[in-house]
């Protein structure tokens, strides 16, 4: 690509946009700081959706455990993972539950991350 055309791409955020999809997402830097802000108040020991569901999101290994009815990731596959169907409001039940929707930026993330391998990253 010549520096004019990367010039008008940078121009028109198409740069970003390609760079982000080939970057790793980590679990510790951009997913968690969503999850922490987000789910753990309800989804953790003690809290509303803990009760309901079994779902502890204050650890790693709590989100990938799942609730008490199954996981709610399947790595590699954002599509059936329950996590993105929930946060992406492709269910009757949308989460965070009664709050407003996660911002599409911040769905995008937790979906990138679910593609590349739901990885302790």
């Amino acid at each position: 690509m010549s520096a004019l055309s990367a010039a008008m791409f940078a121009g028109a955020g198409w740069s970003q946009t390609a760079r982000a999809a080939d970057q790793v997402v980590s679990y510790e830097l951009d997913v968690y700081p969503i999850i922490s802000s987000r789910c753990v108040e309800c989804h953790q020991p003690g809290g509303d959706g803990y009760q309901a569901s079994g779902l502890d999101m204050s650890t790693y290994e709590g989100l990938m455990k799942g609730t008490k009815y199954g996981p709610v990731i399947v790595p590699g596959d954002s599509l059936t993972s329950n996590l993105n169907v929930l946060i992406e409001g492709r269910a009757q039940v949308q989460m965070p539950h009664d709050q407003r929707p996660l911002l599409k930026a911040q769905q995008g993330i937790i979906r990138d991350w679910v593609k590349q391998g739901a990885k302790n990253n």
